[in-house]
C-alpha cells in the first residue's frame, strides 16, 4: 500500500477535522473517502463544484 503524506496548515487541519467530525469519519477515513471522489472531466464540472462548495454566491470565479 503506498502512504501519501500532505502537509497541512493549522487552518487546514481544524478545517479537516471538522468536516471528519460531521461525516462521522476518522480524519484518515475521510481524506480516502475524498481521494476516491469521482474525478471531473470538463471544466463545467469544475465550475459547477467550486460553486457548490464557495458557500457565498457573491463570489466571483474568474475564467482565464
Amino acid at each position: 500500500m503506498a502512504i501519501l503524506t500532505v502537509r497541512l496548515t493549522e487552518e487546514e487541519e481544524r478545517l479537516l477535522a471538522r468536516r471528519s467530525r460531521r461525516a462521522g469519519m476518522k480524519q484518515a477515513s475521510f481524506v480516502r473517502k475524498l481521494i476516491r471522489e469521482q474525478p471531473f472531466e470538463t471544466a463545467a464540472e469544475v465550475l459547477a463544484d467550486a460553486v457548490k462548495r464557495m458557500g457565498n454566491a457573491r463570489l466571483r470565479i474568474r475564467r482565464g
